[in-house]
């Protein structure tokens, strides 16, 4: 059986690397390599680099749409594919005879979209998982073949729930996949009535609004490190939030003022009581831990100071 796998990110490699232990991966589908940091290098995608560390032919077409007929020349029996960038044409998705499956990460039709772990711990949900699907030309519509589910801790943020529903996608792929091959999967339509959406993050959702409760700031400050990180602004440089706690006194203060110092932390007031910032970057700084940051500054020179 050949297989073609697309997907782009870290968050594909352990699945890709599960194929390519146990099957037959003839191909393999990328976005096009993008410059990266200070001195704009071409950097290759992380599942290109399993690729070529694996010695299988690359595709990196700009627009899929328009370029399919090398990715067909394999003549691919199944295609599977994880987070990978572009909406693929129905050329596509018709061709294989077992299928073009996804791998999701979300407990669909929960979540669909480009962001679903961003958006798990944004919204405030208590669990998410993984959904093997049939792709079809809408977004994350196709029939479900299998689910896994964990819950949302409150020690999780998007890294480390970004790392475990990785190693459960291809966990439950290899489980999945010899039901697809020998016909005898699930196909289960999605309820319509259920469904939300995953969008990507946009730049005006990371700033923190702290007249939010002090939980649907805890969610947002995790839900989005260590990328693209939450952030405000005080004493007009931008602060990168990484990490914090609910904490448990009410003031009678601006949402956002900074009101109480601790030993690992900076008390900040919300809507309905504080948030203990402990984890920031400042512009222009390192990445610190709040309490290292106390050392160089004389706390009480923060009270009263404002994050807007």
């Amino acid at each position: 059986m050949k297989v073609i796998f697309m997907g782009t990110p870290e968050f594909a490699v352990p699945i890709l690397e599960g194929l390519i232990e146990n099957y037959n991966v003839v191909g393999v589908v990328s976005q096009p390599d993008k410059k990266v940091g200070r001195h704009q290098e071409l950097k290759p995608t992380p599942i290109k680099e399993v690729a070529l560390k694996n010695n299988i032919k690359v595709f990196q077409p700009v627009k899929i749409r328009k370029e399919y007929d090398e990715i067909l020349a394999l003549e691919p029996d199944i295609i599977v594919t994880c987070a990978y960038g572009q909406i693929i044409p129905k050329e596509i998705l018709d061709y294989p005879k077992l299928g073009c499956i996804n791998v999701h990460a979300s407990l669909l039709p929960k979540l669909r979209g480009g962001a679903p772990i961003h958006r798990a711990i944004l919204d405030g949900y208590d669990k998410t998982g993984i959904t093997i699907m049939y792709m079809d030309v809408k977004m994350d519509n196709g029939d479900i073949i299998s689910t896994s589910e964990t819950k949302i801790e409150d020690s999780d943020n998007l890294e480390s729930l970004h790392d475990r529903l990785s190693i459960m996608g291809r966990d439950l792929l290899l489980e999945t996949l010899p039901s697809i091959i020998d016909g005898t999967n699930n196909r289960i339509v999605q309820n319509e009535d259920e469904v939300t959406f995953g969008y990507n993050i946009t730049r005006e959702e990371e700033h923190v609004d702290f007249n939010r409760s002090s939980r649907e700031i805890f969610n947002h400050i995790r839900g989005l490190c260590p990328f693209p990180s939450s952030y405000a602004m005080l004493d007009d440089l931008e602060v990168k939030i990484y990490d914090s706690y609910i904490g448990n006194k009410k003031y009678a203060a601006t949402p956002g003022e900074i009101c109480s110092i601790y030993k690992d932390g900076i008390g900040v007031c919300t809507r309905d009581g504080e948030i203990i910032i402990t984890d920031i970057k400042i512009s222009g700084k390192k990445r610190m831990k709040v309490k290292d940051y106390l050392n160089g500054v004389k706390g009480d020179t923060l009270l009263g100071k404002v994050f807007k």
